[in-house]
């Protein structure tokens, strides 16, 4: 199976589950890696616990909403950007710049999660990097998206056709190696299999990587970033769609030679 599925149900771990059940191969995380990777509290504290770079973050379930805005409301370093924790493509997400704007963006993201995150906006470069494989993961070559907008919202990514990709994106060898290097390191931690997307910020000051997310079932038309990211380091498409399958299956044959009965 190969689960071309976004949002709730299909990449939190749900429909891996019902594959599971069945006893068929499928592509990409598991059930575990798939819920973590889409859970942006749980994920943020794996990475956190695994030693790489997060940039600071609250969260709080939407009962505590009015306690958070008293503690917190006047002592946040603003911008911040306010997201449901479960959740895709910049769904729900707002980034607010005071104060004044904090309440609105919380009852925004409550429409779609009761877990609400609080994340640290930084002055930062998107980078984005497709890893693939199972025990020995591989990174392609970094890109880099520059947003339509003020930053890379659903309409930016959906709507607008002015948001630009940059392939390879423009780094010195330290940089893409770094950004390699922490890829691996986020799809290991979080327990991913097959393939992810994993987005870094570079802030632009300190020139320092941090982690953002990862994005177990990435978009996979010919024109999305992840394929577009593999063509550039040397794996086409149709290759590209082989080897999943292959990893797919090698997984699954792994597990099939476990016990399951005592």
């Amino acid at each position: 199976m190969f689960p071309i599925v976004h949002g709730s149900y299909g990449e939190d771990g749900t429909i891996q589950g019902l594959f599971e059940l069945a006893n068929i191969p499928y592509v990409g995380a598991g059930v575990l890696g798939s819920a973590v990777g889409m859970d942006k509290d749980v994920m943020k504290r794996l990475l956190r616990d695994a030693g790489l770079p997060i940039v600071d973050y609250w969260t709080f379930l939407t009962r505590d909403m009015d306690s958070f805005l008293k503690a917190h409301i006047s002592n946040l370093p603003y911008p911040v950007f306010v997201k449901p924790a479960n959740l895709g493509s910049s769904v729900g997400i707002t980034k607010a710049h005071s104060g004044e704007e904090l309440p609105g963006a919380l009852h925004a993201a409550a429409e779609y999660d009761r877990k609400i995150v609080v994340e640290k906006g930084i002055d930062a470069r998107e980078i984005e990097l497709s890893v693939l494989g199972n025990d020995d993961p591989i990174a392609s070559v970094p890109g880099e998206i520059i947003p339509a907008r003020e930053f890379y919202d659903y309409n930016a990514k959906y709507v607008s056709d002015d948001s630009r990709l940059l392939i390879p994106a423009p780094l010195s060898e330290i940089q893409k190696n770094d950004a390699q290097r922490l890829a691996i390191a986020a799809f290991r931690a979080l327990e991913c299999s097959g393939m992810a997307r994993v987005d870094l910020f570079l802030e632009k000051t300190a020139g320092k990587f941090y982690v953002n997310e990862i994005n177990t079932l990435p978009g996979f038309t010919s024109i999305s970033m992840y394929p577009k990211l593999w063509e550039a380091s040397g794996i086409s498409y149709p290759d590209l769609i082989d080897r999943l399958f292959t990893l797919a299956i090698e997984r699954h044959a792994e597990k099939k030679k476990l016990r399951t009965k005592y």
